[in-house]
């Protein structure tokens, strides 16, 4: 009952709903944990894609370009810097073309 406290209707006060309820919402959260990094991965491959593209090369030719250029650095970085820091995600673009 501790788990349903600030649930709606029943489903914070009957304890079959309660216990449902609360069962049903630890299984959306380990699975949505699952989902996050998920999600995550997708938006900063958008992000990159879109940076790059800004330089005429498409994300998979950057990515690979990022390879031949022995650049180790992960999507999480690249997209924080085409966000954030332009001028030095344009001095990586000019590294890898």
């Amino acid at each position: 009952m501790k788990l349903a406290k600030g649930y709606f209707g029943r489903r914070k006060n009957v304890w079959t709903v309660a216990k449902n309820a609360v069962e049903k919402g630890l299984v959306y959260a380990y699975r949505d944990r699952k989902a996050k990094k998920r999600d995550f991965r997708g938006l900063w491959i958008q992000r990159i894609n879109a940076g790059a593209r800004e330089y005429g090369l498409s994300y998979s030719q950057f990515m690979g370009g990022l390879k031949k250029a022995n650049i180790n650095l992960n999507r999480k970085v690249l997209a924080d810097l085409a966000m954030n820091n332009p001028a030095a995600f344009k001095g990586i673009i000019e590294k890898v073309k």
